[in-house]
């Protein structure tokens, strides 16, 4: 529908009370948010009670990470390329930020299906320094210079670190893919979750 997530947030935070602002991501991670609640739909069918918004808000964030290539891939296609072939730069592997734990990171999830669609992935992660994806696939994080974002044809923010220079990353990135709502939308160049 083409309505911007974030500006309905900040709309619905000016109201003065009742209302806790939820954001969305490239999908959820960790030991515990993406498994746990299953094991309470299990329990419950188990008293004939139905959870059905659990398997549904689980199935929805399990697709997330399929959702946030497609981003990727339109965003490329917006500059006349393809994913297969495009140098594409992640930027955060841990699931949420400032942390060093990649568990059920929706971020290597998507690595995987842009490397099986034959894009070249790349990653920095401040915290952690090597990784294992979910297929097998191993990558070690690259320093984060002005040159290692202008080889890149996307640079994808899917970790919002603390460490990340917003502002150097803008002045270097030639296409920004913003999962994280961390880049302010006044260029083409970037495309927003």
């Amino acid at each position: 529908m083409h309505i911007n997530i974030w500006e309905v947030i900040e709309a619905a935070k000016t109201k003065p009370f009742g209302f806790q602002a939820f954001y969305p991501g490239p999908g959820i991670g960790g030991h515990c948010i993406p498994l746990d609640p299953f094991y309470l739909e299990h329990i419950a069918k188990q008293y004939d009670f139905d959870l059905s918004m659990i398997h549904t808000a689980g199935h929805i964030n399990m697709r997330m990470p399929h959702y946030m290539y497609i981003k990727i891939a339109t965003a490329l296609n917006s500059q006349k390329k393809a994913v297969n072939g495009s140098n594409i730069l992640f930027l955060g592997v841990a699931y949420k930020p400032n942390i060093d734990d990649e568990r059920e990171s929706p971020a290597l999830e998507i690595m995987d299906i842009t490397a099986h669609k034959g894009g070249e992935v790349v990653y920095h992660d401040p915290y952690i320094p090597q990784v294992r994806t979910n297929e097998g696939r191993t990558f070690a994080s690259l320093e984060l210079t002005a040159e290692t974002i202008k080889n890149a044809d996307c640079v994808v923010l899917t970790t919002n670190h603390k460490d990340f220079d917003v502002e150097f990353i803008k002045e270097h990135a030639r296409l920004i893919v913003d999962l994280r709502n961390m880049v302010d939308k006044k260029s083409e160049r970037v495309f927003k979750l």
